[in-house]
Parts: C-alpha cells; structure tokens; sequence
C-alpha cells in the first residue's frame, strides 16, 4: 500500500507542473542581444515557462529572462525587445497582468514597436475574440470556445507559401508539434486577403470524440502579423516542447523583434524525427499511466521498454521522468536516460546531468552522460 501511494504522488507532481521554473530576472539585463522577456506570473505553467526560456538559449544572440506581473507593473518591460506569454491558463494570466498591466502589454506592441508571441494560452490572448478577454492585439479570433480543452498529443500542421519564407527548413517536411488544447484559429473578417497566416491545421483533433470533428483542419495554426508599430506571432501548438522543432521559438523572437534570422545547428533542426500524428485518447492515456509506473519497477527490461515506448508517443511528462532515471539503481537504465533526454533536447536536464557525470562510476555511462551535455550546451 505505501509503495503504491508512492507511486500515486510521484505521478501526480510530475503531472501538476508544479515545479519553479530556474530562471534569470529582469533585473539581470546587461547585454547587447535581443532582449526576450517569457511571462511567468500566475497562470503561466512553470512547465511550458522553464522550457521556453531553454528553446530561446538555442539562439546565442538572444538573452532571455522570465518577467513577472510585478515586473511588469514596475515598468520594467521597457528593458525587453520581446514578450512571450507562455503555454498554462490564458484567462490567469490576463488577470495576473491586471487591466494596468494589460494596457502596458498593448503600449509596449502598439505604440512602442516590440514583438509580443502567444504560445497555446498566450495564443488565445493575443486574439480578439467577442466574449472572451483578451489582449485584443490580433485581427484573429478564436473558434469552439465551448471545446477549448480539445486534447493532447503531436498534431500535424503544414505552412503556407508565406510560412516557409520564414522558416524554409521545414519545406518539403511532414510537419508535426506538440498540442495540449491549443487555439483554433480564424481572420476575423474572412473576406479580407490574409497574408498573416503562416500555417494550418492538417489534423482533425477530436480525441473520445469530445470535441466536433472537421473542424480543426484547415485552420489557422500559426500566425504572424503586424499590430500597430509592432509585430505578433499566434501559435496553437508548442515548439518549445517538440525535439527537433524548438528552434521556432527563437527564429520567432528575431522575426518580431525586426532581427535578421540566422540558421541553427542540425541537431536543432530535425522535423524528419516526428513522422506521424499521435492523440491521446482515453486508452492512450491510460497505457502512459501504465508505463509510469513500469518506470517504477527493480526490472531492467520494463524499465527500458517504458522508456521507449513513452518517447515513440512523445509524451511530454515523460521527458522530465527521465531525469529521475538518471539516478537510477541500474547503469544501462542510467545511460538510457541521459540518451533520451539527447534525443528529446531536455536542457533543462543540464545540473542533473552535470552531478549524475559527477557521481557516476560506470564509464560507458559517463560516456553517453558527457556526450549528452556536449549537445545540450
């Protein structure tokens, strides 16, 4: 029984996100690089902020800093090039900026000319959708607010003409990213030309058939658009947490900022590694449950199968279990676990990696721990 409860609140705290993001502060600022603030008030998922601030170090040119409301309400957005509200609760996060800080977010687009990217939540706040509080910055709204929590899983996606000049790696890619109730998107005038959108919807994501079907494909899944003297990007999926892909979470930020884009390593640029679309249904979910807890287990062979089987289906918990394997009993399991925190570009990963190189004995996993670290840094 209480090796069970183990189980049970190891699997629930993973899940809850409730981890501080590590973070710089806005009052680190001391550089010439583009300056990216990532909102991590109340609302803003600690999760998807972590990760973000890590998909922006890809890019050497760029400083990044998690800002808060109290931040923002201390006027230090003034000091960033860039704003980006972050996966989590769109509706916390508005309120967390309060109507003061809300109307500093719009001053800092509209009036100032910086960039401001909405990420899934940070998505649906960009837009300007009746009802429905927002920044009301896009000419975008959104659609089926009844089934905003539609699912989860990696989705399909491809660009427009006007997408893949702005990001020319993906042309001739199957495309796919990681959703997790993301914004499905329309122009709010559908009669206006639309040069905005950059991408749509391929998948029709209905998972238990919660949701109406035939309504995501062919919307818009990624936006980009002038608001006033500044430029925002709407996306409904997460770069940020899809491995090969996280890159578009900076070319994004140079994109808004006005900076030329530059081009990032292959290791960073790999849309060939996720080659099919993946909902988590009820029997999905209930088989990621089943390998947690296989990761839990004395058996080697359960332990390695889980592990990769929870990465062919992408699980998004399942990146950060992995840091706990590396603290593993078992060496292969150990080595196993800094590999695919490699393949799943986990830099966020980087301490624990540095200590578990620090402890370990074995040298075949000391081996694939450095060759780990070399990668992510």
């Amino acid at each position: 029984m209480k090796i069970k409860l183990l189980i049970f609140v190891l699997f629930v705290s993973l899940f809850s996100c409730k981890t501080e993001p590590a973070k710089n502060n806005a009052d680190n600022i001391n550089s010439d690089k583009i300056q990216v603030a990532v909102f991590s008030g109340n609302g803003a998922s600690p999760v998807c902020v972590t990760e973000t601030l890590e998909a922006l170090k890809i890019d050497k040119g760029i400083e990044e800093s998690a800002i808060d409301g109290y931040d923002i309400a201390a006027g230090k957005l003034s000091d960033f090039d860039v704003i980006i509200f972050p996966g989590g609760s769109g509706s916390k996060e508005l309120n967390n900026l309060g109507k003061t800080g809300v109307e500093s977010i719009r001053k800092f687009v509209l009036q100032d000319g910086k960039g401001l990217i909405g990420i899934c939540a940070g998505g649906f706040m960009t837009m300007s959708t009746n009802g429905y509080p927002s920044l009301k910055l896009s000419n975008y709204k959104q659609l089926d607010r009844a089934h905003y929590n539609r699912g989860r899983g990696l989705v399909q996606f491809k660009l427009t003409e006007q997408g893949t000049k702005y990001f020319p790696e993906l042309k001739n890619h199957n495309l796919f990213l990681q959703y997790y109730d993301g914004p499905v998107m329309q122009l709010k005038d559908n009669t206006k030309e639309d040069t905005s959108e950059l991408g749509k919807f391929v998948s029709d994501i209905h998972p238990d058939d919660f949701a109406p079907s035939g309504l995501t494909p062919g919307k818009t899944f990624i936006y980009f658009e002038d608001a006033g003297k500044g430029k925002i990007f709407g996306i409904a999926g997460h770069p940020e947490a899809t491995p090969g892909m996280r890159w578009m979470v900076p070319r994004m930020a140079r994109l808004v900022s006005s900076h030329e884009i530059v081009d990032y390593d292959t290791f960073w640029v790999r849309p060939q590694i996720n080659d099919k679309a993946i909902f988590f249904d009820k029997s999905h979910r209930k088989h990621e449950k089943e390998l947690f807890y296989n990761l839990l287990t004395d058996s080697l062979e359960l332990q390695i199968s889980a592990m990769d089987e929870l990465f062919s289906y992408r699980s998004r918990p399942a990146v950060r279990w992995n840091i706990g394997m590396l603290r593993d009993e078992n060496p292969e399991v150990r080595k196993h676990a800094a590999y695919l925190l490699m393949q799943t570009e986990y830099s966020a990963a980087l301490p624990d990696l540095e200590i578990a190189l620090k402890n370990e004995q074995n040298e075949t996993v000391k081996k694939q721990i450095k060759e780990t670290i070399e990668k992510l840094k």
